[in-house]
């Protein structure tokens, strides 16, 4: 069943990632995705970014390592600049993003549903259920402001969406993971 797979606690910060350290964590995730996608395959680099602590790790070691909210946003953004070209060859594909990015999702799946050909339309259509699970349902009051759509050639994907709560200063990450997907609102804790 497509399920949460886990959430984290962050506190909650602003600012930006200086522009030497993201044109890193783009290179350097982009190799160790590669890395994992020739060794293990795609289908293991979607269920260890579907891990909450697997997922932190893995900004930590791209250079991120601070216990922030900004971890989220920082390696969503390097995967996406990074895998993109090696979309082809790879093929992983990164969309959505944080802000406005985040509503380009349905379109990007679509484009790429097209050129590769997964069904775009269905995949956007589960974009927007498991947004609407961890915004509406869940009732966690953590407004999502990130939401990162990682799918592979064969349709298989993993959500990493991120909302915040400005009163108590803390963002919570949520992971989804389609593997063996049966219902989107059966037990999404």
């Amino acid at each position: 069943m497509a399920q949460r797979s886990g959430s984290a606690d962050l506190p909650l910060h602003g600012g930006r990632v200086p522009k030497w350290l993201g044109d890193r964590m783009t290179r350097l995730g982009a190799v160790m995705c590669e890395a994992i996608i020739h060794h293990y395959g795609r289908e293991e680099l979607l269920r260890r970014l579907a891990h909450p602590f697997w997922f932190q790790s893995f900004g930590a070691v791209m250079g991120m390592d601070w216990h922030s909210s900004g971890i989220t946003t920082s390696v969503i953004g390097a995967l996406k600049r990074g895998l993109a070209p090696l979309s082809g060859e790879l093929g992983i594909h990164v969309c959505g993003g944080r802000g406005a990015h985040s509503r380009k999702t349905p379109h990007e799946l679509a484009v790429i549903g097209e050129r590769v050909g997964f069904d775009g339309t269905g995949l956007a259509a589960a974009s927007r259920l498991v947004a609407k699970v961890d915004s509406t349902a869940v009732q966690d009051g953590f407004d999502l402001y990130l939401h990162g759509f990682i799918v592979t050639n064969d349709g298989d994907w993993v959500v990493v969406q991120q909302g915040m709560n400005g009163d108590s200063k803390v963002a919570r990450r949520y992971h989804w993971l389609s593997e063996g997907l049966k219902s989107f609102v059966d037990q999404p804790h």
